[in-house]
């Protein structure tokens, strides 16, 4: 359970936007929920991993897996997303599911695309 709190304190923090710049008297504390879904994980154990991937202009990956589903949040650019039998097209600032089935991430934007990926997994034997 450690680990899927973990995963919530994670997205907020990126949810939330903190900003480095205490100084802005501007500035005020926002909190916006962009997914919320119910998760059966097979095991007691998780582990989570937070991976940043930045896509050239114009890359496509190869047909792929990951170890879990989780959520994306895409940072910056535009991708289009097959997973699963769907196709959809997210922006900067959205976040999408990933079931863990086979897909594929193509940027169709018109520069470098950026997302954050939170895995969640059932931990492998022996890693705890």
């Amino acid at each position: 359970m450690k680990y899927l709190n973990l995963a919530a304190a994670l997205g907020l923090a990126l949810a939330t936007g903190f900003t480095a710049n205490a100084d802005d008297s501007n500035a005020k504390f926002s909190r916006e929920l962009l997914l919320a879904k119910q998760v059966y994980l097979p095991a007691k154990d998780v582990d989570t991993h937070v991976i940043r991937v930045q896509f050239p202009k114009g890359y496509k990956t190869p047909t792929h897996t990951h170890e879990g589903p989780g959520p994306r949040y895409v940072v910056r650019g535009k991708l289009k997303v097959a997973d699963d039998g769907q196709t959809n097209t997210y922006s900067a600032g959205e976040v999408f599911w990933e079931t863990g089935a086979e897909m594929t991430v193509e940027n169709v934007g018109k520069g470098e695309a950026e997302i954050i990926i939170f895995e969640m997994a059932p931990a492998k034997a022996g890693a705890h």
